[in-house]
């Protein structure tokens, strides 16, 4: 009798010590996985927050192919697709951790023109926003008349729709080395201005109406030096007057 005692009060004093030592078990385990869900919470948000802040290639307004056969859907696909995203995935390492991470890439531009020591950031972000307003400059089956606001400005400007015309394919073929030609409003009149490597009018106080890139990988696979060839060709059938008017309201 007395052994059996024993053996229940053990028995007892046993089962109570695993329940405590269970149900501490269980309010730790529940704290791990509420930390667990809580770090992977944090994570994530981190994750969508970087990538929130992170500039991606525009998709093209067209299919690559559709400006054939003015410009190729070999020269586009280069062009957008190497050229044009190595400029977004430069600009995305060059400023992550920077005081840059997160603006506009204007305000980027604007914040970093002409500074020596942000050349790179400049050169990127400029060149991202040149090529994304340089595939909006153009569309299939372009030129033609501009809208009537857009040639009533063209008119007062530059006399005919043709001397712009001329003014810009002048702009273009002349501009020595890479840049760009640019259509500009600036103060209440249309300008004709060219701009050298990744330099962009944002920077002078003037707004861009379109423009035409003369990089020679616009258009060397089309062309070869042909550069007055493109031009001409881009401003007979391909400039997208329309988007010219839009961005001049």
């Amino acid at each position: 009798m007395k052994y059996l005692r024993t053996e229940i009060i053990f028995i007892f004093l046993f089962t109570i010590t695993i329940s405590f030592f269970g149900l501490a078990f269980a309010e730790t385990g529940d704290d791990v996985s509420k930390e667990s869900e809580s770090s992977k919470g944090g994570i994530m948000s981190k994750v969508k927050v970087e990538s929130a802040t992170e500039y991606v290639l525009p998709v093209l307004p067209y299919a690559q192919n559709a400006l054939e056969p003015v410009i190729s859907a070999q020269t586009l696909s280069f062009h957008y697709g190497k050229h044009h995203k190595g400029y977004v995935d430069n600009l995305n390492k060059l400023v992550a951790g920077t005081e840059f991470a997160g603006l506009t890439l204007e305000e980027i531009i604007t914040a970093t023109a002409g500074k020596a020591d942000k050349s790179a950031i400049f050169n990127n972000a400029a060149q991202v926003w040149n090529h994304t307003f340089y595939w909006n400059s153009l569309k299939p089956k372009g030129a033609g008349e501009p809208p009537a606001a857009l040639k009533h400005k063209i008119e007062a400007s530059f006399g005919t729709v043709d001397a712009c015309k001329k003014e810009l394919a002048a702009a273009a073929t002349t501009q020595f080395g890479s840049g760009w030609a640019w259509l500009v409003l600036d103060g209440d009149k249309l300008k004709v201005i060219k701009t050298g490597n990744a330099d962009s009018p944002l920077t002078q106080g003037m707004k861009p109406l379109l423009n035409i890139d003369v990089w020679e990988h616009a258009y060397y696979l089309d062309y070869q030096n042909r550069r007055v060839d493109y031009v001409n060709a881009v401003l007979d059938k391909l400039i997208n007057w329309n988007f010219a008017a839009d961005n001049l309201k």
